[in-house]
């Protein structure tokens, strides 16, 4: 089987009739002359285990959603301010205890009980993946890389698939949403390209890697003030996540652990 890219595809002219059957010859014709462009398949046999990274990911979006609501009803009702971490931590006794009325009471609980459970599936999703992933030896150097813990690097490692796929690291930086789509001529913008080109958990992943690396990693802070400087907070943690893209790319494709002095000089 092979998957056509579309994307690099030019449509063919000079037809004047157009149709599923001319277009089913014109993907034969290239495909027998060997220019079809193709797109990547992920292995079926690991397929699944990327799809559990997946499922977390709902899952942590759907606790988050609770986390809020209690968030804001603690707010309204009260004036005061939980943070996420407190409101992961309450339970149906702790909730009681807060003397709201007894409607606000159980509608809380009944957030609290869904974080519960999540939390708790949430946890077992991620004993899997790390028990199914810890034995590779690009699990580990990815674990070198600053900002990227044992949260991030199963999303990194199943969302790349094979590293051999991309040519050179600017595909990869490509395939995270790390690299501009923006069109220029005589330094003016002329438009832009498909700016969701890419695979947007790859690119959630080093965002989060990024956030994580300028509140822990001096280097990558230095990095991201000097870029803040000279734009914005937005573009310069784009341009942290857009180093590390390139960091992890080069670990996975050369068998390396991360090199600070390579990476912020």
């Amino acid at each position: 089987m092979h998957l056509a890219n579309t994307a690099k595809m030019k449509r063919y002219d000079g037809l004047k009739h157009g149709g599923d059957e001319t277009d089913a010859f014109q993907l034969a014709h290239l495909l027998r002359l060997g220019i079809l462009p193709r797109g990547y398949i992920y292995p079926k046999e690991q397929r699944a285990l990327r799809d559990l990274g997946r499922r977390r990911m709902q899952l942590v979006r759907s606790r988050t959603v609770q986390v809020l609501a209690v968030e804001n009803v603690q707010a309204r009702e009260t004036g005061a301010r939980m943070t996420g971490w407190q409101v992961k931590q309450l339970d149906a006794a702790m909730v009681q205890g807060l003397g709201l009325l007894p409607e606000v009471t159980l509608g809380m609980q009944a957030n609290v009980a869904v974080i519960t459970t999540l939390n708790v599936e949430i946890a077992r999703i991620e004993k899997h993946l790390a028990l199914s992933l810890r034995g590779r030896a690009d699990y580990q150097l990815l674990g070198t890389a600053p900002g990227i813990g044992h949260t991030l690097t199963p999303v990194i490692l199943l969302e790349t698939g094979s590293i051999e796929r991309f040519a050179a690291v600017g595909d990869y930086a490509s395939y995270a949403r790390c690299v501009d789509s923006v069109r220029l001529s005589n330094d003016r913008k002329k438009g832009e390209g498909n700016r969701r080109n890419g695979n947007k958990y790859l690119a959630w992943a080093f965002i989060e890697a990024a956030n994580m690396a300028r509140r822990w990693c001096p280097e990558a802070r230095r990095f991201h003030d000097r870029k803040r400087a000279k734009t914005n907070a937005i573009v310069a943690t784009k341009a942290l996540a857009h180093k590390l893209a390139r960091a992890c790319y080069h670990m996975l494709k050369n068998g390396e652990a991360f090199n600070m002095q390579r990476c912020f000089g």
